[in-house]
């Protein structure tokens, strides 16, 4: 079996979030399954200089672009045993950010044809193509419209990822020809609610639909969740699965991590404590051993339940003994809330505005509890890495949260977990782990629960490999 992955963003050349850590790990966990993985993401500008020296350049092509062909330079890479291609065109891709130019939708329009385009000039000829977000989602169109009965391109199958359906790729219907290329006989394929939706073009043409976790799978179906393609959605049902991502456990591992204080495992937790000490000195904290300490790592928007950190904040400060470290960026008005509080609380809240990679593994590795009372996570991995630095996570029951932490009121879970949305609910359940925190024995153990977790993507992967499978006989 080969997959050919497909993907705006991938790790180690480019990432801006959680898709290009999944892309980044789970090619790899499927080529030590023996199914043959090979990555194709665009060649940005961004990309660092030292990983652009080892690309092996194969030819170039011209993709056509609605009535223009547009240049396209093939480049091999391979890395952590995975061979990656790499999609030259300066005009598109020389830029300073990957998204959020006014010709995005062009941009990824050439992108997923130039995949296809791509694939006779390469010795991988693949049985599925697995498309991700709707920066790739015309690919499984393009293929439906254009390429299902060329020669050389027969019996492919796609399958269409939703990593976070918020974000669709909704243009108005002038760019159907002009831009996309796309005959007006063909609109309905992606015509949504007056718009050009290109996530909706995906679930369409795709074989199947994936989500990043199996309660997202369900919750996307409601009009709560689905960001307005629950009827597509309904109406193409069976299509849909849910596979909960999975975390690089080689790259987060507090045995060996060298951006924490000391290393430390579940077969010797004891340098846990000395990270608890080195991050209450580095964050300005004052050093107390036996203080719980706990942590967020997020962006601040609203959808990661800030409301109910806002509404709690003051309440949980002055009436409890604990300290809290937040790193993020986002909204103006989440970021100015966590200063002006960390103000009012120098003694027990500190505050870092930005992504710093090395602080929030030291954070992972030195609070006691993480907090993710999302309104929304389709999957989420920042609990899972907390999981595997030993933090316990508190978080509210949605998306992939519920589906990897289980509350520990029975004495099996690996977390605290809360199910509706209300800050007071939040509050309570941060109250019951404080409580548990208290229990030096019982807390021990389900440390060292958590980290003995298994949320490698060696499960993830046996699913995707099953879910391939049964593409393929369909």
């Amino acid at each position: 079996m080969k997959v050919l992955y497909v993907a705006s963003e991938a790790l180690p050349f480019v990432a801006s979030g959680g898709l290009g850590d999944v892309a980044g790990s789970l090619p790899q966990a499927l080529r030590k399954r023996l199914i043959g993985c090979r990555v194709v993401l665009p060649l940005y500008a961004t990309i660092p200089q030292h990983l652009r020296d080892n690309m092996h350049f194969i030819t170039s092509l011209s993709v056509p672009v609605a009535w223009r062909r547009q240049y396209c330079g093939i480049f091999e890479a391979k890395a952590n045993g995975v061979t990656y291609y790499l999609l030259d065109n300066q005009y598109y891709f020389k830029r300073d950010t990957i998204y959020g130019h006014y010709d995005d939708a062009e941009r990824f329009a050439f992108f997923s044809r130039a995949v296809l385009e791509m694939l006779p000039y390469i010795d991988f000829h693949p049985d599925i193509i697995h498309c991700n977000d709707w920066q790739c989602a015309l690919t499984p169109v393009y293929y439906s419209l254009m390429y299902a009965h060329r020669e050389g391109y027969e019996n492919i199958k796609t399958l269409f990822t939703i990593h976070n359906i918020q974000y669709q790729g909704v243009y108005g219907k002038e760019i159907l020809e002009d831009v996309l290329g796309i005959a007006k006989r063909d609109e309905a394929l992606l015509e949504y609610d007056g718009d050009i939706n290109f996530m909706k073009g995906a679930i369409e043409c795709a074989n199947r639909v994936s989500t990043v976790s199996p309660t997202y799978a369900q919750e996307i179906l409601d009009p709560w969740y689905s960001h307005g393609l629950d009827t597509i959605l309904n109406q193409r049902s069976w299509k849909l699965s849910g596979i909960l991502n999975g975390i690089d456990t080689v790259g987060y591992d507090p045995a060996t991590d060298p951006a924490i204080f000391a290393n430390y495992s579940a077969e010797d937790p004891s340098g846990k404590l000395q990270n608890k000490l080195g991050l209450q000195e580095y964050m300005g904290l004052p050093v107390r051993e036996g203080v719980p300490v706990m942590g967020m790592v997020s962006r601040l928007v609203s959808h990661k339940g800030l409301d109910l950190v806002k509404a709690i904040l003051d309440e949980l400060l002055n009436t409890t003994d604990i300290q809290m470290v937040v790193l993020g960026s986002g909204d103006w008005e989440y970021e100015n809330f966590f200063r002006e509080a960390a103000a009012r609380h120098p003694d027990k809240l500190a505050i870092r505005i930005g992504f710093v990679p090395d602080l929030a593994r030291k954070i992972y590795a030195g609070t006691d509890l993480f907090l993710m009372p999302s309104k929304s996570e389709p999957c989420g991995l920042s609990q899972m890495v907390a999981l595997r630095y030993g933090s316990i996570p508190i978080v509210r029951e949605t998306g992939g949260l519920r589906d990897s932490i289980q509350d520990s009121g029975d004495g099996k879970g690996n977390g605290f977990t809360f199910a509706n949305y209300n800050a007071h609910e939040m509050l309570y359940t941060i109250r019951r782990a404080l409580e548990g925190y208290a229990q030096t024995e019982g807390w021990a153990m389900l440390v060292e629960r958590a980290l003995n977790c298994d949320c490698s993507w060696g499960r993830s992967a046996n699913a995707y490999i099953r879910l391939y499978k049964s593409m393929l006989e369909g």
